[in-house]
Protein backbone atom coordinates (compact mmCIF):
# COMPACT_ATOMS: atom_id res chain seq x y z
CA UNK A 1 0.00 0.00 0.00
CA UNK A 2 1.15 3.12 -1.42
CA UNK A 3 1.50 6.19 1.18
CA UNK A 4 -0.52 8.06 -1.06
CA UNK A 5 -2.90 6.08 -1.10
CA UNK A 6 -2.85 5.90 2.77
CA UNK A 7 -3.11 9.23 3.09
CA UNK A 8 -6.39 9.32 0.66
CA UNK A 9 -8.20 6.86 3.00
CA UNK A 10 -7.27 8.85 6.46
CA UNK A 11 -8.78 11.50 4.46
CA UNK A 12 -11.79 10.17 3.44
CA UNK A 13 -12.53 8.77 7.42
CA UNK A 14 -11.73 12.49 8.13
CA UNK A 15 -14.22 13.18 6.00
CA UNK A 16 -16.85 10.83 7.13
CA UNK A 17 -16.31 11.24 10.92
CA UNK A 18 -16.87 15.12 10.73
CA UNK A 19 -20.09 14.32 8.54
CA UNK A 20 -21.13 12.62 11.44
CA UNK A 21 -20.07 14.62 13.67
CA UNK A 22 -21.90 17.93 12.23
CA UNK A 23 -25.00 15.93 10.35
CA UNK A 24 -28.16 17.75 12.12
CA UNK A 25 -30.97 15.55 12.20
CA UNK A 26 -35.00 17.05 10.67
CA UNK A 27 -37.30 17.50 13.92
CA UNK A 28 -40.82 18.36 14.21
CA UNK A 29 -41.03 18.64 17.68
CA UNK A 30 -43.41 21.63 18.27
CA UNK A 31 -41.70 24.47 20.99
CA UNK A 32 -44.50 23.56 23.31
CA UNK A 33 -42.68 20.66 24.49
CA UNK A 34 -39.38 22.29 25.21
CA UNK A 35 -40.96 24.89 26.84
CA UNK A 36 -42.93 22.31 29.04
CA UNK A 37 -39.69 20.10 30.10
CA UNK A 38 -38.33 23.19 30.93
CA UNK A 39 -41.21 24.47 33.01
CA UNK A 40 -41.05 20.63 34.92
CA UNK A 41 -37.67 21.37 35.82
CA UNK A 42 -38.04 25.02 36.81
CA UNK A 43 -41.17 25.29 38.58
CA UNK A 44 -39.69 23.10 41.71
CA UNK A 45 -36.88 25.13 41.89
CA UNK A 46 -38.98 28.05 42.19
CA UNK A 47 -40.72 26.99 44.55
CA UNK A 48 -37.57 26.22 46.57
CA UNK A 49 -36.18 29.84 45.93
CA UNK A 50 -39.65 31.44 47.07
CA UNK A 51 -39.38 29.52 50.91
CA UNK A 52 -35.91 29.66 50.74
CA UNK A 53 -34.63 26.39 50.51
CA UNK A 54 -33.29 25.74 47.07
CA UNK A 55 -31.91 22.48 48.40
CA UNK A 56 -35.25 21.21 48.18
CA UNK A 57 -36.15 22.71 45.13
CA UNK A 58 -33.06 20.68 43.32
CA UNK A 59 -34.10 17.45 44.54
CA UNK A 60 -37.39 17.95 43.21
CA UNK A 61 -35.91 19.41 39.86
CA UNK A 62 -34.57 15.32 39.26
CA UNK A 63 -38.00 14.19 39.43
CA UNK A 64 -38.97 16.69 36.86
CA UNK A 65 -37.21 14.79 34.51
CA UNK A 66 -40.02 12.01 34.45
CA UNK A 67 -41.63 14.41 31.86
CA UNK A 68 -39.41 13.57 28.98
CA UNK A 69 -40.54 10.07 28.95
CA UNK A 70 -43.71 11.45 27.88
CA UNK A 71 -44.63 9.14 24.89
CA UNK A 72 -46.25 10.31 21.29
CA UNK A 73 -49.70 8.31 22.37
CA UNK A 74 -53.56 9.17 23.23
CA UNK A 75 -53.70 10.91 26.54
CA UNK A 76 -55.18 7.52 28.69
CA UNK A 77 -51.54 5.84 27.75
CA UNK A 78 -49.27 8.52 28.01
CA UNK A 79 -50.18 9.09 31.25
CA UNK A 80 -50.02 5.78 32.59
CA UNK A 81 -47.02 5.99 31.41
CA UNK A 82 -45.49 8.94 33.16
CA UNK A 83 -46.74 8.19 36.17
CA UNK A 84 -45.20 4.44 35.97
CA UNK A 85 -41.88 6.59 35.04
CA UNK A 86 -42.10 8.92 37.91
CA UNK A 87 -42.56 5.97 40.35
CA UNK A 88 -39.09 4.03 38.54
CA UNK A 89 -37.71 7.31 38.68
CA UNK A 90 -38.51 7.61 42.84
CA UNK A 91 -37.74 4.27 43.92
CA UNK A 92 -34.35 4.45 41.89
CA UNK A 93 -33.30 7.68 43.78
CA UNK A 94 -34.61 6.12 47.45
CA UNK A 95 -32.36 2.67 46.42
CA UNK A 96 -29.64 5.23 45.36
CA UNK A 97 -30.29 7.37 49.31
CA UNK A 98 -30.31 4.06 50.74
CA UNK A 99 -26.57 2.89 49.58
CA UNK A 100 -25.00 5.93 50.78
CA UNK A 101 -25.02 4.22 54.26
CA UNK A 102 -23.38 0.50 52.35
CA UNK A 103 -20.58 1.86 50.68
CA UNK A 104 -18.98 -1.46 49.90
CA UNK A 105 -22.78 -2.24 48.44
CA UNK A 106 -22.96 0.86 45.94
CA UNK A 107 -21.02 -0.54 42.89
CA UNK A 108 -23.53 -3.59 42.88
CA UNK A 109 -26.87 -1.93 43.92
CA UNK A 110 -26.01 0.91 40.90
CA UNK A 111 -25.13 -2.07 39.03
CA UNK A 112 -28.63 -4.01 39.73
CA UNK A 113 -30.50 -0.97 39.20
CA UNK A 114 -29.21 -0.55 35.72
CA UNK A 115 -29.79 -3.56 34.73
CA UNK A 116 -33.28 -3.99 35.83
CA UNK A 117 -34.51 -0.90 34.85
CA UNK A 118 -32.87 -1.24 31.49
CA UNK A 119 -34.89 -4.88 31.08
CA UNK A 120 -38.30 -2.90 32.02
CA UNK A 121 -36.98 0.05 29.54
CA UNK A 122 -35.86 -2.59 26.53
CA UNK A 123 -39.65 -5.32 27.60
CA UNK A 124 -41.66 -2.53 26.84
CA UNK A 125 -39.96 -0.74 23.86
CA UNK A 126 -39.13 3.12 25.85
CA UNK A 127 -37.43 5.34 24.01
CA UNK A 128 -34.89 7.72 24.41
CA UNK A 129 -33.67 8.91 26.86
CA UNK A 130 -34.04 5.19 28.08
CA UNK A 131 -32.83 4.33 31.90
CA UNK A 132 -30.31 7.05 31.65
CA UNK A 133 -32.18 9.37 34.07
CA UNK A 134 -33.26 6.53 36.52
CA UNK A 135 -29.57 5.62 36.74
CA UNK A 136 -28.75 8.67 37.04
CA UNK A 137 -31.05 9.43 39.92
CA UNK A 138 -29.59 6.72 42.13
CA UNK A 139 -25.76 7.81 41.15
CA UNK A 140 -26.89 10.88 42.68
CA UNK A 141 -28.65 9.54 45.80
CA UNK A 142 -25.61 7.13 46.41
CA UNK A 143 -23.31 10.18 46.99
CA UNK A 144 -25.99 12.86 48.69
CA UNK A 145 -24.26 13.30 52.17
CA UNK A 146 -27.14 13.41 55.22
CA UNK A 147 -28.63 10.78 57.27
CA UNK A 148 -30.89 7.86 57.56
CA UNK A 149 -33.68 10.12 58.75
CA UNK A 150 -33.40 12.61 55.93
CA UNK A 151 -34.07 9.48 53.12
CA UNK A 152 -37.88 10.42 53.39
CA UNK A 153 -37.94 13.92 53.22
CA UNK A 154 -35.91 14.02 49.91
CA UNK A 155 -38.07 10.74 48.84
CA UNK A 156 -40.80 12.54 48.97
CA UNK A 157 -39.74 16.13 47.52
CA UNK A 158 -38.56 13.88 44.16
CA UNK A 159 -41.91 12.45 44.19
CA UNK A 160 -43.58 15.70 44.45
CA UNK A 161 -41.21 16.90 41.57
CA UNK A 162 -42.18 13.93 39.70
CA UNK A 163 -46.01 14.42 40.56
CA UNK A 164 -45.54 18.37 39.71
CA UNK A 165 -44.14 16.67 36.07
CA UNK A 166 -47.20 14.61 35.36
CA UNK A 167 -49.57 17.34 36.07
CA UNK A 168 -47.73 19.61 33.41
CA UNK A 169 -47.42 16.84 30.96
CA UNK A 170 -51.39 16.14 31.64
CA UNK A 171 -52.18 20.31 30.40
CA UNK A 172 -49.65 19.96 28.51
CA UNK A 173 -50.80 17.02 26.50
CA UNK A 174 -54.92 18.62 26.37
CA UNK A 175 -53.08 21.43 24.45
CA UNK A 176 -50.90 19.44 22.22
CA UNK A 177 -53.28 16.61 20.65
CA UNK A 178 -55.28 19.71 19.59
CA UNK A 179 -52.52 20.57 17.21
CA UNK A 180 -51.54 16.95 16.17
CA UNK A 181 -53.11 13.60 16.18
CA UNK A 182 -51.47 10.93 18.92
CA UNK A 183 -49.59 7.92 17.93
CA UNK A 184 -51.49 4.69 18.29
CA UNK A 185 -50.58 2.92 20.76
CA UNK A 186 -48.34 -0.23 18.76
CA UNK A 187 -48.22 -3.53 20.03
CA UNK A 188 -45.21 -4.84 21.65
CA UNK A 189 -43.22 -7.34 19.75
CA UNK A 190 -42.17 -10.20 21.48
CA UNK A 191 -39.31 -10.06 23.80
CA UNK A 192 -35.66 -11.85 22.77
CA UNK A 193 -33.45 -12.84 25.65
CA UNK A 194 -30.67 -10.99 23.94
CA UNK A 195 -32.46 -7.44 23.41
CA UNK A 196 -34.50 -7.74 26.93
CA UNK A 197 -31.98 -10.21 29.37
CA UNK A 198 -28.58 -10.43 27.72
CA UNK A 199 -28.07 -6.45 26.36
CA UNK A 200 -29.36 -5.39 30.13
CA UNK A 201 -26.97 -7.47 32.18
CA UNK A 202 -24.03 -6.18 29.95
CA UNK A 203 -24.62 -2.32 30.23
CA UNK A 204 -25.18 -2.82 33.80
CA UNK A 205 -22.15 -4.99 34.29
CA UNK A 206 -20.19 -2.15 32.72
CA UNK A 207 -21.96 0.65 34.24
CA UNK A 208 -20.86 -0.76 37.64
CA UNK A 209 -17.31 -1.03 36.00
CA UNK A 210 -17.01 2.62 35.25
CA UNK A 211 -18.16 3.24 39.28
CA UNK A 212 -15.57 0.79 40.28
CA UNK A 213 -12.92 2.66 38.31
CA UNK A 214 -14.07 5.56 39.56
CA UNK A 215 -13.64 4.57 43.59
CA UNK A 216 -10.21 3.05 42.76
CA UNK A 217 -9.07 6.28 40.99
CA UNK A 218 -10.92 8.11 44.13
CA UNK A 219 -12.72 10.62 41.97
CA UNK A 220 -14.02 13.54 44.09
CA UNK A 221 -17.48 12.76 42.14
CA UNK A 222 -18.03 9.53 40.96
CA UNK A 223 -21.36 9.34 39.91
CA UNK A 224 -21.18 11.09 36.94
CA UNK A 225 -19.14 8.28 35.57
CA UNK A 226 -21.44 5.72 35.40
CA UNK A 227 -23.93 8.08 34.08
CA UNK A 228 -21.56 8.78 30.97
CA UNK A 229 -21.17 5.70 30.52
CA UNK A 230 -24.77 4.48 30.12
CA UNK A 231 -25.33 7.47 27.63
CA UNK A 232 -22.68 6.10 25.45
CA UNK A 233 -23.47 2.15 25.93
CA UNK A 234 -27.08 2.86 25.15
CA UNK A 235 -26.36 3.16 21.21
CA UNK A 236 -28.40 0.86 18.93
CA UNK A 237 -25.43 0.47 16.89
CA UNK A 238 -21.56 0.46 17.26
CA UNK A 239 -21.67 3.22 14.96
CA UNK A 240 -24.12 5.15 17.20
CA UNK A 241 -22.08 3.98 19.80
CA UNK A 242 -18.62 5.77 18.96
CA UNK A 243 -20.61 8.85 17.61
CA UNK A 244 -22.27 9.27 20.93
CA UNK A 245 -19.16 9.02 22.70
CA UNK A 246 -17.37 11.23 20.50
CA UNK A 247 -20.17 13.60 20.98
CA UNK A 248 -20.30 13.68 24.49
CA UNK A 249 -16.62 14.08 24.63
CA UNK A 250 -16.69 16.93 22.70
CA UNK A 251 -19.78 19.15 23.86
CA UNK A 252 -18.76 18.30 27.74
CA UNK A 253 -15.33 20.14 26.33
CA UNK A 254 -17.34 23.39 24.93
CA UNK A 255 -20.07 22.47 27.73
CA UNK A 256 -16.97 23.78 30.60
CA UNK A 257 -16.49 26.46 28.52
CA UNK A 258 -20.18 27.49 28.85
CA UNK A 259 -20.45 26.39 32.23
CA UNK A 260 -17.39 28.23 33.63
CA UNK A 261 -18.79 31.40 32.15
CA UNK A 262 -22.28 30.63 33.54
CA UNK A 263 -21.06 29.88 37.31
CA UNK A 264 -18.64 32.74 36.93
CA UNK A 265 -21.44 35.02 37.39
CA UNK A 266 -23.03 36.20 40.75
CA UNK A 267 -25.34 33.33 41.43
CA UNK A 268 -28.27 34.05 43.83
CA UNK A 269 -31.28 31.42 43.69
CA UNK A 270 -33.83 33.39 41.74
CA UNK A 271 -31.05 33.39 39.22
CA UNK A 272 -30.07 29.64 39.03
CA UNK A 273 -34.00 29.22 38.18
CA UNK A 274 -34.19 31.07 35.71
CA UNK A 275 -31.03 29.61 34.25
CA UNK A 276 -32.02 26.04 34.63
CA UNK A 277 -35.26 26.73 32.68
CA UNK A 278 -32.97 28.42 29.86
CA UNK A 279 -31.03 25.58 29.72
CA UNK A 280 -33.37 22.79 29.45
CA UNK A 281 -35.55 24.50 27.12
CA UNK A 282 -32.38 24.62 24.85
CA UNK A 283 -31.46 20.90 25.73
CA UNK A 284 -34.96 19.62 24.97
CA UNK A 285 -34.58 21.96 21.63
CA UNK A 286 -31.39 20.56 20.11
CA UNK A 287 -31.34 16.86 21.51
CA UNK A 288 -33.78 15.69 18.99
CA UNK A 289 -31.03 17.59 16.10
CA UNK A 290 -28.05 16.87 17.28
CA UNK A 291 -26.88 15.67 20.95
CA UNK A 292 -23.58 17.00 20.37
CA UNK A 293 -24.79 20.45 20.61
CA UNK A 294 -27.62 19.22 23.10
CA UNK A 295 -24.40 18.08 25.31
CA UNK A 296 -22.78 21.86 25.58
CA UNK A 297 -26.01 23.01 27.85
CA UNK A 298 -26.51 19.70 29.36
CA UNK A 299 -22.69 19.78 31.15
CA UNK A 300 -23.79 23.34 33.00
CA UNK A 301 -27.54 22.57 33.56
CA UNK A 302 -26.51 18.93 35.00
CA UNK A 303 -23.49 20.84 37.32
CA UNK A 304 -26.18 23.30 38.17
CA UNK A 305 -28.81 20.29 39.26
CA UNK A 306 -26.16 18.60 41.23
CA UNK A 307 -23.85 20.94 42.75
CA UNK A 308 -25.42 24.23 42.73
CA UNK A 309 -25.49 23.78 47.36
CA UNK A 310 -21.83 23.42 47.05
CA UNK A 311 -21.01 26.13 44.42
CA UNK A 312 -18.42 28.55 45.97
CA UNK A 313 -16.91 25.94 48.41
CA UNK A 314 -14.44 24.51 45.96
CA UNK A 315 -12.35 26.56 43.60
CA UNK A 316 -15.07 26.37 39.51
CA UNK A 317 -11.55 25.08 37.93
CA UNK A 318 -11.41 22.07 40.15
CA UNK A 319 -15.08 21.44 39.30
CA UNK A 320 -15.02 21.87 36.12
CA UNK A 321 -12.23 19.45 35.71
CA UNK A 322 -13.08 17.22 37.79
CA UNK A 323 -16.75 16.95 35.68
CA UNK A 324 -14.52 16.90 32.38
CA UNK A 325 -12.30 13.53 33.59
CA UNK A 326 -15.49 11.76 34.55
CA UNK A 327 -17.02 11.73 31.20
CA UNK A 328 -14.06 10.92 29.55
CA UNK A 329 -13.77 7.89 31.80
CA UNK A 330 -17.16 7.03 31.94
CA UNK A 331 -17.37 7.91 27.96
CA UNK A 332 -13.96 5.35 27.25
CA UNK A 333 -15.71 2.47 29.38
CA UNK A 334 -18.89 2.67 27.57
CA UNK A 335 -16.95 2.80 24.27
CA UNK A 336 -15.50 -0.69 25.28
CA UNK A 337 -18.69 -1.61 26.79
CA UNK A 338 -20.18 -1.23 23.53
CA UNK A 339 -17.51 -2.72 21.17
CA UNK A 340 -18.50 -6.15 23.25
CA UNK A 341 -21.81 -5.38 22.94
CA UNK A 342 -21.81 -5.27 19.57
CA UNK A 343 -19.29 -8.19 18.85
CA UNK A 344 -21.10 -11.27 18.10
CA UNK A 345 -17.74 -13.74 19.15
CA UNK A 346 -18.37 -11.69 22.67
CA UNK A 347 -22.09 -12.20 22.86
CA UNK A 348 -21.47 -15.79 21.94
CA UNK A 349 -19.11 -16.61 24.26
CA UNK A 350 -20.59 -14.55 26.96
CA UNK A 351 -24.76 -15.32 26.00
CA UNK A 352 -24.26 -19.31 26.40
CA UNK A 353 -23.51 -19.62 30.27
CA UNK A 354 -25.89 -16.95 31.27
CA UNK A 355 -28.66 -18.57 28.88
CA UNK A 356 -27.94 -21.70 31.29
CA UNK A 357 -28.72 -19.55 34.40
CA UNK A 358 -31.84 -18.48 33.24
CA UNK A 359 -34.88 -20.61 34.46
CA UNK A 360 -36.34 -23.43 32.33
CA UNK A 361 -40.09 -23.34 31.34
CA UNK A 362 -42.17 -26.63 32.58
CA UNK A 363 -43.30 -28.68 29.47
CA UNK A 364 -46.66 -27.80 28.25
Amino acid sequence: MTARSTLQRFKDLVRAEWRHLTTLTPSARRWQMPAAAALASGLPLAVGAWFGHLEYGLISSIGGLAFLHLPNTPLSHRMVWLMACAFGLAASYALGLMTHFLPLAKVGVLALIATLVTMVCRFYRLGPPGSLFFVMAAAIGAYTPGTVEEIPLRVGLLTMGALLATLIAFFYSLHILRLQAPEPVAPLPPPSFDFVVFDAVMIGSFVGLSLALAQALQLDRPYWVPVSCLAVIQGATLRAVWNRQLQRVLGTALGMLVAWGLLSLPLDPWRIVWMVIALAFAIETLVVRHYGLAVVFITPLTLLLAEAPTLGHAPLVELIEARFLDTVLGCVVGLVGGICLHSPRFRDRVGRPLRRLMPRRPPA
